[in-house]
C-alpha cells in the first residue's frame, strides 16, 4: 500500500475520501482554490496545496496544478472522488505517466464508456439488454429524421460524450426533434468540445436503477447490489436508497449478471456503476450509461453492506485485496440518501449564501458527510450539493421514518436550502408507497 495519497477534488467527497485515507493510517493531501480556503477538508487534511483561484478550469480541473501538487507532498496516489477531473482519461493517463497509482479504472476504460454511442454498442455485443436507437453518431437533422423512423417517438436526443444528466432532451414528434436536435448538438459541443449526439427511446414511465460494481485486482467484477435513484429534477438525483422498491430477487440477479457483464467487457477495474432504466409497465430494463468513476450516492450501498467503498478503491489501486468476501455478501436493512443542496425547494435554483447556522442530526442510523460547517461560504463557482444526509433501518419503514426526524432536526441558514422539499418528499404517499418513478418531482410541482 502507498503512503500517501493526494485527493483531487472538493467539498463532502474530498472530506470523505480523506476520512478514509487517514482510518487505514495513509497521509491525506487535498489540493483546495482560493474560494476553498476556509472549508473543513483542507484542514482535516495532513497537507493542503493551494491549486490556484476559484474558477475550476483554473484549479480543480488544472491537471499540471494538481500533479505539480502530488510531485511536492510526495503523494504517491491520486484519488479524484467525483466530477472535474474523476472521468478523464486524459487525466488518468497523465497520473500514470507521471509515476502515480491512479485510484480509478484504467484510462482506456474510462474512454470506452464515456463515450455513450461506443460503450452502448459494447455492452449490447456483451449480452446487455439496450434500449432501441442508433449505433452511429447521427451527422445532421436529416439523419436523425431517419433514423427516428425507425426507432418512433417519443425520443430521448442525447450528447453522446455528456454526463451528470446534462445534454438531454426529449423530442415528441419530428417538429421537437427538429428543436431538440440542433439545442443538443450546440450544447454538447460548447460543454464537451464534442457534438456526437445519439438518439434512444424514450420511455414515459421508468425508474432509475443502477448496479454498484467493483472490479478486483485479481480481475474478477462483483456487483454489490442495486440503488434506486429515480427521485430527479432535470434528470439529475436528488434522493438514492437501496435496496429499490421496485426489483425483486429474480430481476436483481438478472440486473447483477447485466452489471457484471458491463464492467467485464472493457476489463473494468476499481468502483464502477452501471445504470439502467427499468420499464415501471413491463418490468423489463436497459442500459443508459456507466460511469467510471466514485458516485455521488455510494454511501447507501456501504450502509446496508457495511463496507467502506473508499478503502476497497485504494486497496484495488494498490493491487491489494478487498477487506470482505466477494462471495459471500449480505446486504441487511434499507439505506435512503438525501442531497441536501443550496438551491430553493421548489425550483431547484441554486443560492449560494454564507453558513450562519449548521446544526446536523445525529442518532441511530444516521449519517451526515457533510462539504461545510457554519461560518463557511457555498459560492456559486462549484455544485450545489452542501451535505448528504443518509440514514439506514431494518427496513424501508424504519429507514422513511429516520430519514423524517433526521430532515426536521438539520439546521441550515444563510444559503437557500432544499430541506423543505425533502420533509415533503417524505410524507408524499407516491414516494411513501415505493411506487414512484422519474416523473414523480415533476408531478409534486405542476
Amino acid at each position: 500500500m502507498f503512503e500517501t495519497v493526494l485527493v483531487a477534488n472538493r467539498g463532502e467527497i474530498a472530506r470523505r475520501i480523506i476520512r478514509s485515507v487517514q482510518r487505514l493510517g495513509l497521509r491525506a493531501v487535498a489540493v483546495y482554490s482560493e474560494a476553498d480556503e476556509a472549508l473543513p477538508f483542507v484542514r482535516e487534511a495532513d497537507e493542503a496545496v493551494l491549486i490556484g483561484p476559484a474558477a475550476p478550469a483554473l484549479s480543480y480541473r488544472n491537471v499540471d496544478a494538481v500533479i505539480e501538487a502530488a510531485r511536492q507532498t510526495g503523494a504517491q496516489a491520486v484519488h479524484p472522488g467525483y466530477g472535474f477531473l474523476a472521468e478523464d482519461p486524459r487525466f488518468a493517463a497523465k497520473v500514470e505517466q507521471s509515476g502515480l497509482v491512479w485510484v480509478g479504472p484504467s484510462p482506456d476504460s474510462i474512454e470506452q464508456m464515456g463515450d455513450k454511442i461506443r460503450a452502448r454498442n459494447l455492452v449490447a455485443a456483451a449480452g446487455v439488454p439496450v434500449s432501441r436507437g442508433t449505433e452511429r453518431p447521427v451527422a445532421d437533422l436529416a439523419a436523425a429524421l431517419a433514423a427516428a423512423t425507425g426507432i418512433g417517438f417519443p425520443l430521448m436526443v442525447k450528447a453522446s460524450a455528456g454526463g451528470g444528466g446534462m445534454g438531454m432532451s426529449v423530442a415528441a414528434d419530428e417538429d421537437g426533434l427538429r428543436t431538440e436536435f440542433e439545442k443538443v448538438q450546440g450544447f454538447a459541443a460548447r460543454m464537451f468540445g464534442d457534438a456526437s449526439v445519439l438518439l434512444e427511446r424514450f420511455y414515459p414511465r421508468v425508474r432509475h436503477v443502477e448496479v454498484q460494481i467493483l472490479g478486483l485486482a485479481d480481475g474478477r467484477v462483483v456487483a454489490l447490489g442495486e440503488r434506486d435513484c429515480s427521485v430527479q429534477r432535470r434528470n439529475q438525483k436528488l434522493v438514492e436508497e437501496s435496496p429499490s422498491p421496485a426489483v425483486g430477487p429474480e430481476l436483481r440477479l438478472r440486473m447483477v449478471d447485466a452489471a457484471v457483464r458491463a464492467g467485464e467487457a472493457v476489463g473494468y477495474r476499481n468502483a464502477g456503476t452501471v445504470e439502467c432504466l427499468l420499464d415501471t409497465e413491463t418490468g423489463e430494463f436497459v442500459f443508459l450509461e456507466m460511469n467510471t468513476r466514485l458516485q455521488v450516492e455510494h454511501p447507501v450501498t456501504e450502509m446496508v453492506l457495511g463496507i467502506d467503498i473508499v478503502e476497497q478503491q485504494l486497496r484495488i489501486a494498490a493491487k491489494s485485496p478487498v477487506s470482505f468476501d466477494p462471495d459471500a455478501l449480505s446486504p441487511t436493512g434499507h439505506a435512503i440518501e438525501l442531497r441536501i443542496n443550496a438551491e430553493d425547494p421548489t425550483r431547484f435554483l441554486p443560492g449560494p449564501g454564507t453558513i450562519t447556522v449548521w446544526e446536523e442530526p445525529a442518532g441511530e442510523g444516521v449519517r451526515v458527510d457533510a462539504g461545510y460547517a457554519a461560518g463557511t461560504t457555498v459560492t456559486p463557482h462549484y455544485d450545489s450539493l452542501m451535505a448528504k444526509l443518509i440514514v439506514h433501518g431494518i427496513d424501508r419503514d424504519q429507514a422513511l421514518e429516520r430519514a423524517r426526524t433526521a430532515v426536521a432536526s438539520f439546521r441550515v441558514e444563510g444559503p437557500k436550502c432544499n430541506l423543505p422539499f425533502f420533509a415533503e418528499l417524505l410524507a408524499h404517499p407516491e414516494f411513501v408507497s415505493g411506487t414512484y418513478d422519474t416523473g414523480l418531482v415533476a408531478r409534486m410541482r405542476s
